[in-house]
């Protein structure tokens, strides 16, 4: 016996058949996800009883503002981290020291800024290190997180960073969109936003 089917019932049986095997993977997860491993994530945000917001700043050229920012911050009791480029450690030496000096937890921001993922582990671990190194000459301490230049990251890079007992870390908002806009409406924004 000899089936022809017309192509309208030829499209609906291969859909049909589509839309079952999908519903039995969906169903079954198993079947897809046993070989699966998961994902490596750096930090994004912290859980807390209270609200709060961390603030951090990234510092990989230029420091005219960084006095300013260490007394503002000051004024307003506000502690901050600073993720800091080697390059920037080796060219400000006296920024790092008062940042710390001003209780602002001093972090790494890589040695040169590259994207970490086009790096071997070596290669990662060399600009972790070296950063780390620069750190801790200066001010004492060793940093423990770090922030993957451009926010870019893969299994390898966050694998090799815990290796090194640190934490890579990301932002979960980011007011670079802010750029161009005038300070009266940045101001409240952020400034003034209820944040219990």
């Amino acid at each position: 016996m000899i089936f022809v089917l017309q192509r309208k019932y030829l499209t609906i049986l291969t859909c049909t058949l589509a839309a079952a095997i999908m519903i039995a993977l969906v169903s079954h997860p198993n079947a897809i996800g046993a070989a699966a491993t998961q994902r490596q994530l750096p930090i994004y945000a912290v859980q807390m009883e209270e609200r709060k917001v961390a603030i951090s700043f990234d510092a990989a050229w230029g420091n005219e503002d960084t006095p300013l920012l260490i007394d503002i911050l000051e004024r307003y009791d506000v502690p901050a981290t600073f993720f800091l480029v080697g390059q920037w450690v080796d060219n400000y030496p006296q920024s790092v020291k008062a940042l710390a000096d001003a209780g602002h937890s001093v972090q790494n921001h890589s040695n040169t800024h590259p994207k970490l993922t086009e790096l071997s582990p070596d290669g990662i671990l060399e600009e972790v290190n070296a950063c780390n190194d620069k750190i801790e000459a200066i001010t004492g301490v060793r940093p423990t997180l770090i922030r993957p230049p451009y926010g870019d990251y893969n299994d390898k890079v966050v694998n090799v960073i815990r290796s090194l007992d640190m934490e890579p870390i990301q932002w979960d908002v980011d007011a670079s969109h802010t750029k161009g806009m005038d300070s009266d409406f940045v101001y409240p924004v952020f400034c003034h936003a209820p944040f219990s």
